[in-house]
């Protein structure tokens, strides 16, 4: 089978690699069909990892998958060859402390798909086959594409930050950073009952693509840097703030828009940024960070399902398998592309 392996930075190839397994107790080999590229896997990309977190062996990339079921193994029994799935990419252990708390996204022995957090890293799906438990899979519903299954993974991480910011219903809503996570998280603000959505970024492409998908006004900040002053008067504007873009400049210019006790949820990765104390104890800002995602996943799959949402008008480009390397180029181009997806 054809799969997407990192080597170090700038150095992907696609490889043929034996796959002769099949599925144990519990257990089902899926025909991959559809790979969204996501942040990370640019990372490892373009700069071999992130942070602390680097690529140290080969190791196949991709988490946003969903495809076919081929065969099922023993004990199996809500899923048959033929059955399209969207593939949830965690798997933790079940045991641990933060597992059996219910938090099972902060697994001490997480395995997730395309990962250099451990040693030996974790092999992702970008692959023509796949063997997973059968619980990573949630079945996709008829006239439903793979492409559009493949988007319920980054949905789901919107729709955890929604989560982490609690009841939506009547709030003014602004977030920063359009690209796939904000772009989608106006997705999830407006089916979790946001009154108004306004977004910021530096590129009007991503910008018309938030607003195609719902936000009722988009703020390209570099063409206008005082755009946000107006919402920042008499002690701001906006109950809530998703912060996607993970730059400080934008973490700082949104809270000013927080209305007292307003509340900040962070989802975009950067690195150490300067915050004012005085600020957020005065205006009694409500701070929270957001790490994937838990149970939403099968929520995001059945909003998917039902159409309740859209999320076609992200998909940018689809590319054949053979042409990874040219699909990661043009995924990286924030200008050119919101999501690009592979075909398997």
């Amino acid at each position: 089978m054809k799969s997407v392996v990192i080597h170090k930075a700038l150095d992907l190839r696609v490889e043929e690699q034996d796959f002769d397994a099949a599925p144990g107790p519990g257990q089902v080999d899926i025909a991959v069909g559809a790979g969204g590229i996501c942040g990370s896997d640019l990372h490892y990309y373009q700069d071999g990892g992130f942070g602390l977190i680097r690529v140290k062996q080969p190791m196949v990339l991709g988490h946003e998958v969903a495809g076919t079921i081929a065969s099922v193994g023993a004990g199996v029994l809500t899923l048959a060859p033929g059955d399209r799935v969207a593939i949830n990419p965690s798997l933790p252990c079940g045991t641990c402390k933060y597992c059996q708390a219910g938090a099972q996204h902060h697994c001490l022995d997480m395995r997730f798909y395309g990962s250099a957090m451990r040693t030996p890293h974790v092999d992702g799906a970008f692959r023509q086959h796949l063997i997973a438990d059968a619980r990573q899979c949630v079945r996709v519903a008829e006239g439903v594409s793979l492409a559009e299954a493949a988007f319920a993974e980054p949905f789901a991480v919107t729709l955890h930050a929604v989560n982490r910011a609690g009841s939506l219903l009547g709030k003014r809503v602004l977030i920063t950073g359009c690209g796939p996570i904000g772009a989608l998280t106006v997705l999830a603000a407006r089916v979790h009952g946001a009154r108004e959505i306004v977004v910021t970024d530096i590129v009007d492409a991503t910008l018309e693509k938030a607003m195609e998908v719902g936000a009722d006004r988009a703020i390209n900040v570099a063409d206008d840097p005082t755009a946000l002053d107006l919402y920042a008067a008499d002690k701001g504007t906006f109950d809530v703030m998703f912060e996607a873009s993970g730059a400080e400049r934008a973490l700082r210019a949104g809270m000013e828009t927080l209305k007292p006790r307003g509340i900040l949820v962070q989802l975009g990765l950067g690195g150490d940024v300067s915050l004012s104390q005085n600020f957020i104890v005065a205006r009694e800002v409500d701070f929270r960070g957001s790490f994937r995602f838990n149970e939403e996943f099968d929520l995001a799959v059945d909003l998917i399902n039902r159409r309740k949402v859209d999320v076609l008008p992200l998909l940018t480009a689809t590319y054949s398998v053979d042409d990874a390397v040219a699909a990661f180029e043009a995924a990286g181009d924030r200008r050119g592309a919101m999501k690009i997806q592979l075909s398997f």
